[in-house]
């Protein structure tokens, strides 16, 4: 298991479909990467170039490989990952405001 600060660009006029999904526990129910991916997009941050950027955990090699193919190419485009301990992107991030307004 590794953990990555992903940073991405979000496809213009696409975050509201992704937020409906995320609300709709559509992300959460994909197995075997839901939960954690659901958990993340919603605490994901607004970068100051723009990018979306939050941790994730994931096992795939390349990395996001599976959540790539099933929900982020929809919904972003330049998708970087960088390795970080656990817990250690959230707290390089917690300075940058909130992707939403709130969380579920």
């Amino acid at each position: 298991m590794a953990h990555y600060l992903v940073q991405a660009r979000p496809v213009t006029g696409t975050l509201d479909e992704l937020r409906r999904r995320l609300d709709d526990g559509e992300i959460r129910a994909l197995q075997p990467f839901g939960k954690a991916l659901h958990h993340s997009l919603l605490h994901a941050r607004r970068g100051r170039d723009g990018r979306v950027v939050w941790e994730e955990v994931d096992f795939c090699r390349p990395p996001l490989k599976m959540e790539r193919a099933a929900v982020l190419d929809e919904f972003f485009t330049d998708v970087s990952v960088q390795t970080v301990s656990k817990g250690d992107g959230w707290k390089r991030i917690e300075s940058l405001p909130r992707l939403w307004e709130e969380s579920h």
